[in-house]
């Protein structure tokens, strides 16, 4: 059981310190594991329940004897929470954390532009929500630590890794002594300083941008509801970028960009983080008292690896790829990473597909992360321009925004978004995808469309590939139901939902007959406007990795 640390101090988190338990290997045995999973963040921590929830075990190895300090990636997508709802645990995270649809950028004082994510009463989750990450991981850890499944051991540093003709070979150090661990597959999710990576030699390539940030938490009790904020040229931060988020606790992150004359040093001191904090909080109009909590220094970057997958080992988040914090994608595309590399590994595992399914993870997550790299500059170019030339559009374009509609858009923080995996090897029938004038495309994430009062679409899936068959009788034919019996992986069946309310028909395009191949992660592998049972068998074999019959 966890007890609380001594070493990691907070005005309202209490951070647990988790035991070291000398692992099998450190008493000579012998083991080969599955997969090893390096890094117990959110990105590695989800990974581990979904490979247990396909009923494949792991191992766990991180560094640390606690969670991270500090709230770090705090804004969750609709997307996330999703996957949190296939893990089982969307109520807690729901249960803790603040949702919001809206946010206001101003410059100076003045407003000139709000953002309205899209949100209605049939969606289960908010748009976004903001939560401390040390929640997020404990929240994972504590169902990580129950599930039999899943050997997490803290304290296990990986110092090396290396390749070998059957798997990987890591080197891990403990309070204990350190020993080998073999492991079939590896997924690296050992962060930005990966040592995987490192020990690979596998470097990331990209871009760096110009402007620095402290982050900070402080407590604060404050009325003001939950939203983003964004201040440009403000009295807060003359010259500068200022972003205001609530977080649950009545803890506010304050993201403030550094002015060209102060150093990295100078701009981590207490002192000028508080005077920095004060005057912000005195420009929004804050009168309570706060407390200071937490503070770090932020970059922007867009760099990734060629190949996120490296023989044997699997890298994910960002040991995989570094995106800018704009448009809050970092946490989000590191836990799409975590479901995407664990429902292939875990079908490899069992020998229900071939290892060639592997191959689909790196052009699949880097053609998501090279997208993120698309938007992700732009905002980061607008939040922190790099020249004076860019420097004078943007604040052109705000100025005008004061008065006109017409420079509003190029505000727009493009928020984050699921990646469409419509170029994939494993979607398939774009002929047929063409056919239909809306509702998630081939590649694209299901939508999670409200069945009841408290029944949702996700509520139906099962653990594997589902099949989605649109019918006005709410009921599949036999022979419907025959196709998607012989769809069985292994002992993991494909479930079958028929649908026949006015309102999926309308958010699915879909006509009496229409039918949807939908993968573990939620993606569309293909669909027909009218079902044709071969091209369905055909685009299962495509979406196992085992290529067109």
């Amino acid at each position: 059981m966890p007890r609380p640390a001594a070493r990691n101090r907070s005005l309202y988190f209490t951070y647990p310190t988790y035991d070291f338990v000398p692992p099998r290997e450190l008493g000579g045995a012998t083991l080969t594991h599955d997969v090893v999973i390096v890094g117990a963040g959110p990105v590695g921590l989800t990974a581990a329940l979904e490979l247990a929830r396909h009923g494949v075990a792991c191992v766990v190895l991180d560094d640390k004897n606690t969670v991270n300090d500090g709230s770090r990636a705090i804004c969750i997508a609709r997307h996330s929470l999703e996957i949190m709802q296939q893990l089982g645990l969307a109520d807690r995270f729901v249960g803790k954390a603040l949702g919001w649809t809206h946010g206001t950028s101003y410059f100076g004082t003045q407003p000139v532009y709000r953002l309205e994510m899209p949100h209605s009463a049939d969606e289960r989750f908010y748009p976004m929500y903001n939560l401390q990450q040390q929640y997020v991981e404990l929240f994972l850890a504590e169902a990580a630590m129950a599930n039999p499944r899943i050997e997490l051991r803290w304290q296990n540093q990986v110092t090396a890794a290396s390749v070998t003709h059957d798997g990987a070979t890591l080197q891990v150090r403990t309070p204990a002594g350190a020993y080998e661990l073999d492991a079939r597959y590896v997924i690296a999710a050992d962060g930005a300083r990966s040592i995987v990576r490192r020990s690979l030699g596998l470097p990331l390539k990209g871009e760096s941008y110009e402007g620095c940030y402290v982050i900070a938490d402080i407590r604060m009790r404050s009325a003001h509801p939950t939203e983003r904020r964004a201040y440009f040229d403000s009295p807060g931060n003359p010259g500068s970028t200022v972003l205001l988020h609530r977080q649950p606790d009545d803890i506010w992150r304050v993201d403030y960009q550094l002015p060209p004359n102060e150093s990295e040093e100078e701009a981590l001191k207490e002192e000028n983080v508080r005077r920095h904090v004060g005057r912000i909080i005195e420009m929004v109009g804050e009168r309570a008292p706060w407390e200071l909590e937490w503070w770090s220094l932020y970059k922007a970057y867009t760099l990734a690896l060629d190949d996120y997958r490296h023989a044997p080992v699997l890298f994910a988040g960002d040991a995989a790829h570094l995106v800018p914090i704009f448009g809050v994608r970092g946490l989000n595309s590191g836990l799409a990473d975590a479901m995407n590399a664990a429902w292939k590994l875990a079908y490899v595992v069992r020998g229900l597909a071939p290892e060639g399914l592997l191959d689909s993870y790196s052009p699949e997550r880097r053609g998501a992360t090279l997208e993120i790299f698309d938007l992700a500059a732009r905002s980061t170019r607008f939040m922190t321009p790099p020249t004076r030339g860019y420097r004078a559009m943007r604040d052109a374009a705000l100025a005008l925004a004061v008065r006109s509609d017409l420079t509003r858009p190029l505000i727009n923080p493009r928020q984050s978004q699921p990646y469409t995996y419509a170029a994939s090897p494993l979607t398939s029938h774009a002929r047929r995808d063409r056919d239909f004038q809306s509702g998630p495309i081939a590649g694209a994430p299901i939508v999670n469309q409200r069945m009841n009062a408290n029944d949702y679409l996700l509520d139906r899936l099962g653990t594997g590939f589902t099949g989605i068959y649109f019918s006005k009788q709410d009921s599949a034919p036999a022979a419907v139901s025959q196709l998607a019996a012989s769809l069985a992986v292994g002992d993991e069946a494909l479930t079958l939902i028929a649908l026949g309310t006015q309102q999926a028909m309308a958010a699915y395009d879909a006509t009496d007959g229409s039918f949807y191949l939908v993968r573990p992660d939620r993606h569309v592998a293909a669909r027909w406007r009218r079902i044709e049972p071969a091209e369905v068998r055909d685009a299962f074999r495509q979406a196992l990795g085992r290529g067109p019959s």
